[in-house]
């Protein structure tokens, strides 16, 4: 494979995860994200273009298309992973965290999107996927911006996918329940602190509680399940949410 791919937040957990997969199948991959350190890590490890943003600024949006075109001449695929949490009650959650959260996990993929657009056109060919959550489906309490934004994600890769089928573009939505990455270990703690119960309780009582299969999705799942809808294979999926939920929503 010779394609070039995008890949936000790709410097630790599902963005790495995915990184990795689709270097094993020799897609040429940029890693972007906010830690640098970590970033260049990860880029040397797998032989991967790093590009250092804060997605919460159009700018660095736009820069890091501009970056991938001028280091590989074009974008093919582009994946929207880059996001955060913040668990808190609604009367008590800060404006600004607000705010950034959408900016990073609404605002981001759609600017993205739009820049990279016009080379997928040309191209006559182009994958776009957005990587959202359970929680773009179903909510939760605690979670108001990253369910806000999650669900927007949703709806803006069902618009992407009408607009871009005639141009031989394809848009989908990954929605995964809680996956094994630092992110969701941060969760852990803020979690019990603010249901006031013990960690443990947090994964058993609160994670699993609505799965059917009790245990916490491996990044590389989310990974090759990327690897198959981005391929020639998979040209008919596009508008959908793919779930991979361990049967959260079969309820």
């Amino acid at each position: 494979m010779d394609k070039v791919v995008i890949v936000t937040g790709g410097a630790s957990g599902i963005g790495y995860a995915v990184a990795q997969s689709l270097r094993q199948n020799n897609y040429r991959v940029v890693i972007a994200d906010l830690n640098q350190a970590v970033g260049e890590q990860a880029a040397q490890t797998l032989g991967c273009h790093f590009v250092a943003v804060d997605l919460s600024r159009q700018v660095d949006n736009y820069r890091l298309v501009e970056e991938t075109v001028a280091k590989y001449g074009t974008i093919d695929i582009l994946v929207n992973n880059a996001g955060f949490q913040h668990v808190c009650p609604l009367d008590e959650f800060p404006e600004e965290m607000w705010n950034t959260m959408l900016s990073v996990m609404l605002t981001s993929p759609f600017l993205l999107t739009k820049y990279c657009w016009p080379y997928m056109k040309k191209n006559g060919w182009g994958r776009i996927v957005n990587i959202a959550s359970v929680h773009g489906q179903v909510a939760s309490p605690f979670k108001a911006a990253y369910i806000s934004a999650k669900h927007g994600l949703v709806g803006l890769t069902k618009s992407t996918a009408l607009e871009g089928g005639e141009f031989g573009i394809t848009a989908n939505t990954i929605c995964p329940a809680y996956v094994k990455t630092p992110l969701v270990d941060r969760q852990i703690a803020d979690q019990a602190s603010t249901h006031g119960i013990e960690p443990d309780k947090v994964i058993s009582d609160i994670m699993l509680k609505n799965a059917a299969i009790k245990r916490m999705i491996e990044p590389e799942e989310i990974g090759e399940l990327v690897n198959y809808i981005v391929s020639d294979a998979a040209r008919s999926f596009t508008g959908s949410n793919l779930t991979i939920d361990l049967g959260w929503t079969a309820q």
